[in-house]
């Protein structure tokens, strides 16, 4: 796959399709990472700096994706992928005006809770139909400058977001201008999604029977936990992501509020915490083409495990804000290359047909993941101390790259040239 090395940025927007579909992404994150550190920063203000709080909002997040996702991924191998899509956006943008009112009357938290679920079950559809949707419009040699620009650009939106999420909160005191914000976000990226012209529509199925269509899904989604257990690459990432989620669940929620609490930093510090890891993604982004034609993507995936974990651990020795950038530049430095890697496998190791499935299974187990991190990170912090849990995080997602080089050790395939899809007498 040496030809990856020859496929640029530009090779990409040059497609038109995919140019629509990254023009969509690019907006939408931005309006997310607005609204994710408003909720955060309204949480933390209406709780007095709340860790369990906190973690609740995530958890209502993530939970969807956990439990629909996988049955979601079943109907974006059924579905047009890029109606569901547009479906998705509308909803969502329709939805998010809810927090405007939840902001500006402090409704109790029960109910914003809720508004995140629902919007986080519809979201739950839209991923895997876009990851899913890549490969029909991309080159197989450009997948990995494809993920990866995507990785680079959903940073670098982030921060922005981030950015103008403090400046919101910290600068004018308020919070409902993010939603407003967010709300705008997901129409344009509907507007930009139906731009799309897919060469290959999926095609539906609609059975008359709802115990008919139950039965249909179930053995769908069987046949993709099938595919999974007979593929070693694919199980090895699904697993070593999934222990690497588990550990990383709890710095999520506990990094806010020990820059606020702890280090007592101001809300319009959040931007530039957030732009020296995407400043280090945009960097490594910008060579991840040149990895890809000197080392495997299963060798990426263990070796950048190994390095996060190492700076997790670093993370509880910080004593001022100026200790984070650092830290967090260098893990920017690998997250990118890491999450292309995983992408790739998973969109080049089954057919078309499945890939739906396979895209939400690995966002159900990062989720479920996180979601069990979470759930224990109120009572684990209060045991050993929010610091601790920073060098616990640490030291499972270091495990989680020798789980990862451990189950890689016998594979031969360098870049996924050769198909990895199983057979049909294992299916």
């Amino acid at each position: 796959m040496k030809e990856n090395a020859h496929f640029t940025v530009r090779d990409l927007l040059r497609i038109r399709e995919f140019r629509w579909l990254w023009l969509g992404q690019i907006v939408s994150n931005f309006g997310d990472a607005v609204t994710h550190l408003t909720l955060v920063l309204f949480i933390n203000r209406v709780t007095e700096g709340s860790t369990t709080a906190i973690a609740y909002l995530l958890i209502a997040l993530a939970l969807p994706r956990a439990t629909i996702g996988l049955v979601a991924g079943v109907f974006a191998d059924r579905w047009d992928r890029k109606r569901t899509m547009i479906v998705s956006d509308l909803l969502r943008g329709i939805l998010i005006l809810a927090f405007i009112f939840l902001s500006v009357n402090n409704t109790q938290l029960w109910l914003l809770y809720m508004i995140a679920f629902i919007h986080s079950a519809i979201g739950a559809f839209f991923l895997p139909a876009r990851s899913a949707l890549i490969p029909n419009l991309v080159p197989k040699e450009g997948l990995l400058a494809a993920n990866s620009l995507s990785q680079m650009s959903m940073v670098f939106l982030q921060v922005l977001g981030t950015a103008a999420a403090g400046f919101i909160v910290g600068v004018l005191d308020t919070f409902w201008p993010a939603f407003v914000i967010d709300a705008v976000t997901f129409f344009v990226s509907a507007l930009f999604v139906a731009q799309v012209q897919v060469a290959t529509q999926r095609k539906e199925t609609r059975e008359t029977a709802v115990f008919t269509l139950i039965q249909a899904v179930n053995s769908e989604l069987r046949e993709g936990m099938r595919i999974m257990l007979h593929n070693r690459v694919l199980l090895g990432t699904l697993v070593a992501i999934g222990v690497t989620m588990f550990g990383l669940g709890a710095v999520n929620v506990l990094l806010p509020p020990l820059l606020i609490n702890d280090l007592h930093v101001s809300e319009t510090w959040f931007g530039a915490v957030e732009f020296a890891q995407t400043l280090a993604m945009i960097i490594s982004g910008s060579f991840v083409a040149i990895l890809a034609a000197r080392f495997k993507p299963t060798s990426l995936i263990s070796g950048n495990l190994l390095i996060l974990g190492v700076m997790v651990c670093i993370l509880s020795l910080i004593t001022t804000v100026w200790h984070v950038l650092p830290i967090l530049f260098v893990i920017g430095l690998v997250v990118t290359p890491l999450n292309a890697a995983v992408a790739t496998i998973v969109q080049t190791a089954v057919s078309d047909d499945v890939r739906g499935r396979i895209s939400a299974a690995l966002g159900a187990i990062v989720q479920a993941a996180m979601l069990i991190s979470m759930f224990a990170t109120g009572a684990v912090a209060a045991a050993i101390g929010v610091r601790n849990v920073f060098i616990v995080s640490g030291i499972i997602v270091v495990t989680a790259g020798i789980i990862a080089g451990w189950i890689f050790r016998s594979q031969h395939s360098p870049q996924l040239e050769i198909e990895l899809q199983p057979s049909p007498e294992h299916l």
